[in-house]
Formats: C-alpha cells, structure tokens, sequence
C-alpha cells in the first residue's frame, strides 16, 4: 500500500517521460516529470481579464488558491426517493435500449420514466440521446422530488476510471448550467460491480466532479462562484472505507488544482521567490510531516551550482533552489523517492532568444509545469500521509532572461559535481 499511493498520486499529477535512475549520493530513485497544464487563457483577453494592479502582481499570486468546496457523501438510497436540485444518471449505449413498446429494458430506468409518466422515453427518442460519450440532456420538473433529472452518456460500456471521471466533469458542467446546489449521481447499471470497483468509481466521480467545477478566476475582472456545494452518490454503497475514498479524491483533486494554478500563473506573478514561497507553505501547512530547505543565490554558489546559477545570471529575479521532505508520521520509512521537477518559471531563451511563431515565447510561463506537478504532489501527500515511504521533492526555480549579465553562447560553466558545460544555441554539451 506504501508503495502504490505514490504511483498513483504520480499518475494524477506527472507524466513520466524518463525511467527511474539511482543517485549514487543520496540513494534515491529519481523521477522527472512535467504537468499537463489546463489550456492557457487567450493572449489578448489577459489584458482585460487582469484584477491586481502590476505592483501587486510582481510580490505575490494575487489571490488565494482555493479548490471548489463540495461535500461529498454515499447514500444507498433509490433514486426515486432522492430530493433535490438535480439528479444525473450515468448511462451508457446499451441502458438506453427500448422494448416494442418503447419502454426502457433497463430497470433503473424504467422505474424512474415510471414516475415521469414516460417523459424520460420520449425526450430520448426526441433528441436522438443514444447514450453515447458526450451526450447529454436535462429535464426540469418541477413540483418533483428532482427538480431536474439529466441522462449522461458513457458510451458503449464504462469501466474505466477515465470513463467515470469524465461522469463527474460532466455532471459539474450540467450542474453549472443549471446552477444547481446539490447534485445526485447514480449509474443506470451498476449491479456488475465489485466493493473495490464501486470504491474506485465513486472516487473517480468524485475527482471528476471537482475538477470540472474547476475554473481559474484570479485574473478576471468579474467571475462567478459555482453555485454547487454537495454531491451525493447513490448505488455505490455506503459507509467508512467509502468516506475515506471520497475525501481522499477531494485531497488529490485540491493538489492538482493548485499544481494548474501554479502553471496558469504568469510569469511576472510566480517568480522563483513566490515559488520557493509557495513551497514553503506547504511544509508549513504540514510540519508534522513535511521540512523544508531554501537555497539562495549565495548558498548555491558555495555549493558550486554553477550550471544552476549561469541560467539564473541573467534576472533580476534570483534563484530559488527548493528542497522539501516529507518523513511518514509514524514507523520507518521502507522506501525513498525523490521527485524533480523544472522550475523555470519564464525562459525567454536567452541570447538565442525565441523568436517566430513556433516558438510561442508568450507561453515559457509553462515552463515550469515540473515544478508545479511536484508541489502538487507534495501537497496531495501532505493532506494524505501515507505510511512507510519518505519523499524529497526538488526543483531549481530561476528565470532565462537576457541582459549584460547573462551567458552568451559559447560559455562554459561548472556543475556541483565538477563538470564543464559548453553552452550552444538551445541545448547543452557535456565536455
């Protein structure tokens, strides 16, 4: 179980493009990865959308990174007994096969069209809803338990995690058409399932859920809170082991939340100090667990960072070499795991600067997407404390810039561990 809550929280959070190495120094695996960040607003509308003057821009994130705030709870409940805002069914291509007399075969469903007077039926068959991926429509009833009731297709089968998270982005946008204050969720077939499969679904709604609900609303002039403030799963079971799950998906989705909002942020808001700051917060946050250990330019230089420090020469904004660990809050730890991520937070390209429209110079904000997914997932191991494994996680947050002080093609630099590299036009040259 130690080992496979890491893996997991990397699979939510880093795309792994490198295999595990061993540091002979410290006896580490080491794993590099990058966020895939959310889709980065339009150039042109930034301007417009700004809300903090430039002074309060250049000292902090501007706004406090907050994840949608949900209460989640597992009913075991009918469908037909539950009252509220909206209820939304999970149905897939097969659930919505009809008999001769256009009745739903599935029993789930056609109890519920049973107690609409058939209007579930003939709204499908009116807007050609086969439950296909993507599909989806809304009744609204008044003077019903529901106020509205939503079909939302899975496609041909759902028995993924992807399939029932994409149920619960789903949901979140039903829920923020129709501004709707408490959801429910059930699936029109669910009686295949195993206790562990039903576990895992109601998570992966649940992270679905508040991901969905997600938007980046720190740099508009105007936004609106999302009205959604719970969410019932029906049919999955109930109880403590479910409970646990379901706050554990909260926890994960609120650390990929702020790993998005960390790459969304632009460059002259998330400097490497408001990083290594960021960074610092979350070993605070967690101090029973977590320590935390900031390199200044100074620092760095007696350790002989000097690859490190040539990136850096050249901003006005000094590195920030960040080392957090987290130690488990009881027992030894059986396994060490370092993560490293990139924590250039603006790479202009220095002297090759980067020019043409390939280059997309208005997007290396991103480049610090590693670094992102690592706090991400310090935070997420922070809130969840898993037993028997100590994690250090690393970056080395500066800025690529231009200016008298920065290198110049053709330099040459001493790491920490003695080598010499030659700097060339976008790559680096080991001698």
């Amino acid at each position: 179980m130690c080992l496979r809550l890491p893996l997991l929280l990397l699979l939510r959070l880093l795309v792994l493009f490198r295999r595990p190495c061993l540091s002979p120094r410290y006896g580490l695996r080491l794993h590099f990865g990058f966020l895939l960040p959310s889709p980065p607003f339009a150039l042109a509308e930034i301007g417009s959308w700004l809300a903090c003057s430039p002074r309060t821009l250049s000292g902090s994130l501007c706004l406090p990174i907050e994840a949608p705030k949900i209460s989640f709870a597992a009913k075991d409940i009918d469908v037909t007994e539950w009252k509220g805002d909206m209820l939304a069914v999970g149905v897939t291509e097969k659930d919505m096969s009809k008999d001769d007399n256009s009745k739903f075969e599935n029993s789930l469903l056609r109890k519920l069209d049973s107690q609409l007077g058939g209007l579930l039926a003939e709204v499908s068959s009116e807007e050609d809803f086969t439950g296909k991926t993507g599909q989806s429509t809304v009744l609204r009833l008044p003077g019903l338990g529901s106020k509205r009731v939503g079909l939302i297709g899975l496609g041909q089968s759902a028995s993924t995690t992807a399939a029932f998270r994409g149920l619960g982005e789903a949901v979140a946008a039903a829920a923020k058409a129709a501004q709707a204050s408490d959801v429910a969720v059930a699936l029109a077939s669910f009686e295949g399932l195993s206790a562990e499969s039903k576990l895992n679904t109601a998570t992966a709604i649940a992270s679905g859920t508040v991901l969905g609900l997600y938007e980046d609303n720190r740099y508009r002039s105007e936004s609106k809170k999302p009205a959604l403030k719970s969410v019932d799963i029906l049919g999955l079971g109930a109880g403590p082991d479910l409970a646990k799950k379901l706050k554990q998906a909260e926890d994960v989705s609120s650390a990929v939340i702020f790993g998005r909002e960390l790459v969304n942020s632009p460059a002259n808001v998330l400097t490497p100090a408001v990083l290594a700051e960021e960074a610092s917060k979350i070993a605070s946050l967690y101090g029973d667990v977590f320590s935390a250990t900031i390199l200044n330019a100074e620092q760095c230089k007696e350790l002989k960072m000097g690859s490190y420090l040539g990136v850096a020469a050249a901003s006005a904004n000094p590195p920030h070499f960040i080392h957090l660990r987290y130690t488990p809050p009881s027992g030894p730890a059986k396994v060490k795991l370092a993560l490293v991520g990139k924590g250039l937070t603006f790479d202009s390209g220095g002297y090759n600067i980067k020019t043409g429209p390939i280059c997309s110079i208005e997007l290396m904000k991103f480049d610090m997407a590693g670094s992102a997914a690592v706090l991400g997932a310090a935070k997420a191991i922070g809130l969840i404390k898993p037993p028997g494994v100590e994690v250090h996680f690393i970056v080395a947050a500066c800025e690529n810039m231009i200016s008298g002080t920065g290198m110049r093609p053709g330099d040459i630099v001493t790491a920490s561990d003695g080598k010499t590299i030659e700097e060339w036009i976008l790559w680096f040259v080991k001698r």
